[in-house]
């Protein structure tokens, strides 16, 4: 049998052995012999408990000459190592808030117009979100929840009301929610509801440079449910893969179907690159044997979507990114009353390029430059660029962005953006004349903590 003591109970032991032996020390020097010394401790309570300390002093320094003696013993002391435990709960999150208006278009009422990108795009002084982030940091597994409120989160979840029968249950709320194990080194596995993978902005503010987000964006998948693996391949190499439920559905899968998600990462000190990919049917299949069709039913087939996103730091005050992005859907099935077949027709979707060009002009303000083009094809989206008779449109927007820190938490943001369309069927002027072009201005405020 092995003595276990850890490194603690080791470093105690050898301190008590100290203070103990200079007690005796202490205490000898008084009596004459070793006789009447032990007789007084046999006598005296306090000397007593000394006498019993001493005892198992003894022991323990026998084990430890044991363990270190050259002559071969049936026990040894074993010092264990304790584990540092690096575990830790934190909260995180922002606050955010923007004043917009437009140039040459209507602010209020009914025909108060805006860009058909995602967020930031209500008139007058409006609210952004709120963004709490509780996470638990261990050190081979964890675990985020990431709730967000306000128009901006409603807007970044709003494929989740499923489970509550379309109204605002309390999964409205959730951004993400996950956990995660890191299996070793190499390999880490997350479960759970989180955000895309997929292009170069991100749901919260203050992970954007500009406050308005691109298009590409507005339109490609926001979050996913499901599980994936990320790989470290090297320093510089990586590779996710993920099986998920269709695309936004998060709180759990009415479709039916599933979404195949993989990612290649180039990363050194000076870039980054990705390549990602999602493939699967976003709305089920039709089936006949659980009924509830009706003639005439369609359903898309699949969503197929490849991106590229990659940042240089050209200088040490100047960035590039780059986001270009292609997504097609093919043309499903109908049902005709009496089964279903494959649908006539071409995919359709959209594809896009971004450029994202940013100075450093002192510690606390930066400028940068959003240039994109984004073009939608045989009517791949409605309601978001004017298109014409085969469904086809495209807009090119300029976005100006100013970031001027205050203190180590709190960012202005003051933005000027002109979208300009190749047709004149979606934007109008003051006037409610059908324009091609909408310019407007933005200040927004984003607080982390």
């Amino acid at each position: 049998m092995d003595w276990i003591l850890t490194n603690m109970e080791f470093e105690d032991i050898l301190l008590y052995m100290t203070n103990s032996i200079k007690q005796i020390l202490t205490l000898a020097k008084e009596y004459k012999s070793i006789d009447s010394l032990a007789r007084d401790f046999r006598s005296n309570l306090f000397l007593t408990n000394t006498y019993l300390n001493m005892k198992k002093i003894q022991l323990s320094l026998l084990a430890l000459l044991m363990s270190v003696s050259s002559v071969s013993f049936a026990q040894e002391v074993i010092i264990i190592e304790e584990e540092s435990e690096p575990s830790k709960f934190t909260f995180s999150g922002s606050v955010d808030a923007y004043f917009r208006t437009n140039f040459n278009a209507p602010n209020k009422g009914e025909n108060a117009l805006a860009p058909a990108s995602s967020f930031g795009n209500l008139p007058g002084f409006s609210l952004g979100m709120a963004n709490i982030i509780a996470t638990y940091e261990g050190q081979k597994v964890g675990a985020v929840a990431d709730l967000v409120f306000g128009p901006r989160g409603e807007d970044a979840v709003f494929g989740s009301p499923l489970y509550a029968g379309g109204m605002a249950g309390s999964s409205q709320i959730v951004n993400q929610l996950y956990v995660y194990w890191n299996v070793s080194d190499a390999v880490t596995l997350t479960f759970g509801n989180f955000n895309t993978f997929l292009g170069y902005e991100v749901i919260s503010p203050t992970g954007n440079f500009n406050y308005s987000t691109s298009y590409m964006f507005s339109y490609g998948p926001f979050s996913h449910t499901g599980l994936k693996a990320d790989f470290a391949l090297s320093d510089k190499w990586s590779l996710m893969a993920a099986v998920m439920n269709p695309t936004d559905m998060t709180e759990f899968n009415l479709a039916g179907t599933y979404t195949l998600g993989a990612q290649l990462g180039y990363s050194t000190d000076a870039s980054s690159t990705y390549l990602n990919f999602v493939y699967g049917d976003q709305d089920g299949k039709l089936d006949v044997d659980n009924g509830g069709l009706v003639p005439g039913q369609t359903s898309l087939g699949s969503t197929f979507q490849v991106d590229l996103t990659t940042g240089f730091d050209l200088t040490e005050s100047l960035y590039l990114g780059i986001n270009t992005t292609y997504n097609t859907t093919s043309a499903g099935e109908m049902y005709s009353g009496t089964s279903v077949s494959d649908s006539d027709g071409d995919g359709a979707g959209f594809y896009g390029f971004a450029g994202y060009l940013q100075a450093s002009t002192s510690e606390n303000f930066a400028l940068g430059l959003r240039g994109e083009y984004f073009n939608v094809f045989n009517g791949g989206l409605d309601g978001v660029v004017g298109l014409d008779g085969n469904g086809d449109g495209n807009v090119f927007a300029v976005t100006l962005s100013g970031n001027a820190k205050i203190g180590n938490n709190l960012t202005l943001i003051p933005e000027l953006r002109l979208d300009s369309m190749s047709e004149e069927n979606l934007f109008y002027d003051s006037n409610l004349a059908p324009s091609k072009s909408l310019a407007s201005f933005l200040l927004a405020a984003v607080f982390a903590f």
